[in-house]
């Protein structure tokens, strides 16, 4: 295995950095020689490189240091899925399935244990026994945590190195070329990025399964734990763009027969409506004839039926992923790593004042006090509250400003609109940056709580950055306007007013420009933007190399050169973020905009390719890293689906227009007939004294301005509504949550075999000790449970032989 440490280049620094510097190279470099570390240099003109490899000894060490779990026995992969068996079942052809060479085999595995080595599968073969992310794990925790200077001021590791510019990378080494050679190779024969290419980062693999194991097996737990989320999210999306789009359908049929529409497309001058503004003219009904029907497309009464099957559709997707999470968890052998094998950060471990024992694996550990760790936290929160009304208090200023240009010309419109985006933008940058300061200040023990603690902090602001718009028109747009000669105001100015179509229309289109636009202008900056930036950082290193020999042929570049060449992995933070995003829309506004699952159906399946040829192709190679599930974003979806109900309850209740039509159907007219009327109030009769003309507004108000009769009784309704909505979904939610185990029944049976076993064979181990290592009982291979316990167990995973259930 190789590993690059050094990718530096030798420019014109400032003297005395340049000095310090070397100093601190050195002496990281002497550390690393002193644990075992193998070097090898090799310099191309101005950039050095360095590749170091673990000889055996040092592999094992850090290999039990790390509880890394190796293999016992090997038994054939049994994964699948439920769309697999359905269709084995029912007898069909499943086009979805593809057969992917070199499958990685499923294996008995414990903790490792040098002084029980002999018992582990091929530890007679010291190039092959650890795999090489298992070596790239090993490397990069002793990079981590080697010292090159004061231990207090937290000069500990590379990437401390390479913040300072002392190197400028450190990475794993893809194993090879991703590319297949023009005469073609034998699928047997392709390394395993070839094959991840071949079969799932290529397009035209689009409506295949992804090889989640293949994944895990060159990239680590925690991305395949990202793609087996997406695949299964975007698989769910499919019944939901279904339904919707059935939904749509049948808004289109309903928008020709229509009597409001009718009324309001042919009432001609009948109507003669209020200025929407101080200098806005009157103006016809029947102008806004084309933008009211377009409006019936998503305000009918399938609406509501798709808001309730939406909220109980994202209940079962999260129900259903818990079990898929399991499944996959217990698969690949990580249910206990949050509480048991997770080793505290090296940052943590660099700057902890002092250390305590673990009061789970009984192993001493840094500890940091959790009454000062919990101050910083609550100081860190300050610090995100007073963030969050600034972004607040700007949105407020962005609802005003809207109300005053609405007397300007559109130009100015336009142009404060770009001076807002790159506000946002800047506002943005710099609270990513303080979150990630605050998250590092307050000391998180592990990997996977620092990663909860910063996607907290800036979930937060996103959810109010990006909902923030579609929250205001759909919930408080239009709501306080008051009436002719008594418009509300909010710091003297008049407050907004929906347009002619209604806020229901304006909320689907701004839905559909972020649904559509935004997600097609992020495809391809994910597309385009990796392939420029690979392609200028190339042309900067090879330039460096051959500045000096311009007249020479051109060399083929080793792989730790074209490695370098590729671009740094930017982490998962930002994919989880647009997905959990794009899954906020699809529930929280499904109300106002049934083609949101489509749209979003149709972006992720470009979403899953264009991500696997990042990390395929144009990425360096990440270091695996394990995890247990998705982390902190599974709690945000929830979230997000509680939200979902109350605010599609609200915007039935309160934007559509669905409960004052079936009001008006009970106490006046079945066919709706004079509906257009009955929701058109006259103006105040001061209002038409002091202007000499009669106008009609939106609202059920009487002559003096007061609120009328139906619009308390309306008001009722519609609260009624919400609590009698809320209630019934949230019990038909959490029904479903009872009904519906987390843990699948298959794998709750190899968990409760698994405990039976450990205990049969503790049993016979204090029986017999040593000497019944061979021993066999009728129900299961005893002696490898026996293993085990010689072994040290750790946690006994898929101890079910070949067959069993």
């Amino acid at each position: 295995m190789v590993w690059e440490t050094a990718c530096r280049s030798t420019g014109t620094w400032w003297k005395t950095h340049a000095v310090l510097h070397k100093f601190w190279r050195k002496k990281f470099l002497n550390k690393l020689q002193a644990i075992g570390i193998r070097m090898e240099k090799d310099k191309k003109k101005a950039v050095h490189y360095l590749l170091l490899s673990a000889p055996w000894s040092v592999l094992c060490y850090y290999a039990e240091d790390l509880n890394l779990r190796l293999p016992l026995q090997a038994l054939a992969n049994q994964a699948s899925n439920w769309s697999a068996r359905m269709l084995r079942r029912l007898g069909m052809p499943n086009l979805l399935a593809e057969e992917v060479p070199n499958l990685p085999l499923d294996h008995y595995t414990c903790q490792f244990k040098v002084n029980k080595l002999q018992w582990f599968l091929g530890s007679k073969e010291q190039d092959s026994f650890f795999s090489s992310t298992q070596r790239h794990q090993i490397l990069r925790e002793i990079l981590a945590t080697t010292p090159y200077g004061n231990i207090e001021e937290g000069q500990v590791g590379v990437d401390r190195l390479l913040n300072e510019g002392v190197f400028t990378a450190a990475f794993p080494l893809h194993d090879g070329p991703y590319k297949v050679p023009r005469e073609g190779l034998d699928a047997n024969t392709l390394n395993q990025r070839q094959i991840l290419f071949q079969y799932w980062a290529c397009w035209r693999n689009w409506n295949k399964y992804q090889p989640l194991d293949h994944i895990r097996q060159y990239f680590g737990e925690k991305i395949a734990f990202y793609f087996a989320w997406l695949g299964f999210y975007t698989g769910w999306l499919l019944p939901a763009a279904v339904v919707g789009t059935l939904v749509f359908i049948m808004g289109v049929f309903m928008m020709f027969d229509d009597i409001p529409s009718q009324e309001i497309c042919e009432s001609e001058d009948q109507f003669q409506m209020c200025p929407l503004c101080k200098k806005c003219p009157y103006w016809l009904l029947s102008s806004i004839c084309s933008m009211f029907m377009a409006g019936r497309l998503f305000d009918h009464g399938g609406t509501v039926f798709f808001s309730v099957f939406m909220t109980l559709w994202a209940v079962m997707f999260l129900e259903y992923w818990k079990r898929m999470n399991a499944t996959l968890a217990h698969r690949w052998d990580c249910s206990d790593f949050e509480d048991i094998e997770e080793r505290p950060r090296p940052e943590f471990v660099a700057m902890a004042p002092m250390t305590m024992r673990n009061p789970i694996t009984g192993v001493e550990e840094p500890y940091f006090p959790k009454r000062n760790q919990i101050h910083r936290i609550l100081a860190g929160s300050m610090v995100i509250i007073m963030m969050i009304s600034v972004v607040v208090m700007f949105l407020i200023s962005i609802i005003l400003y809207r109300a005053i240009i609405t007397l300007c010309f559109t130009v100015f419109y336009s142009a404060c609109s770009v001076v807002n985006l790159i506000f946002i933008l800047m506002l943005s940058k710099i609270y990513i940056a303080l979150a990630h300061f605050l998250t590092k200040w307050e000391m998180h023990r592990t990997q996977s709580k620092f990663e909860d603690a910063f996607t907290f902090k800036v979930f937060i602001f996103q959810f109010v950055n990006f909902y923030s718009s579609p929250i205001y028109i759909a919930i408080f747009k239009g709501r306080f306007v008051g009436y002719p000669g008594h418009y509300g105001t909010l710091f003297s100015v008049r407050n907004e007013e929906c347009g002619p179509g209604g806020c229901l229309i304006e909320l689907a289109q701004e839905l559909l420009v972020i649904m559509v636009g935004k997600q097609m202008i992020n495809n391809v900056q994910e597309i385009v933007l990796p392939k420029l930036k690979g392609w200028w950082q190339k042309y900067n290193l090879r330039s460096k190399m051959t500045s000096n020999e311009a007249s020479s042929a051109p060399v083929p570049p080793v792989p730790w050169q074209s490695n370098c060449e590729l671009l740094v992995p930017e982490g998962l933070f930002d994919e989880y973020l647009e997905m959990v995003l794009q899954f906020g829309f699809v529930t929280i506004f499904v109300a106002a905009f049934p083609l949101a699952p489509l749209f979003a159906l149709l972006n992720n399946w470009a979403e899953i390719r264009v991500d696997a040829q990042k990390f395929v192709c144009e990425y360096r190679r990440p270091v695996a890293e394990r995890a247990q599930g998705i982390g902190i974003w599974f709690y945000i979806l929830e979230v997000i689906t509680n939200l979902a109900v109350i605010s599609n309850a609200f915007l039935i209740a309160f934007t559509s227009d669905f409960l004052p039509r079936l009001y008006y159907q009970y106490t006046h007219a079945t066919n709706l007939h004079g509906y257009v009327n009955f929701t058109l109030a006259y103006a105040p009769d001061t209002f038409v004294s002091q202007y000499n003309i009669t106008c009609r507004y939106r609202a059920f108000r009487e002559a003096t301005g007061q609120y009328s009769l139906v619009h308390w009784n309306l008001l009722a309704i519609r609260l009624g509504f919400i609590i009698v909505f809320e209630h019934v979904v949230f019990f038909i939610t959490r029904l479903i949550e009872l009904m519906v185990p987390d843990l699948p029944e298959s794998v709750e049976i190899k968990v409760k075999r698994e405990r039976y076993l450990a205990k049969q064979a503790l049993a016979e181990n204090q029986r017999g000790g040593q000497g019944h290592r061979g021993t066999q009982c009728p129900e299961c291979n005893s002696s490898l449970a026996v293993q085990l316990v010689h072994i040290g167990w750790g946690k006994m995973r898929g101890l079910v032989t070949p067959g069993q259930t």
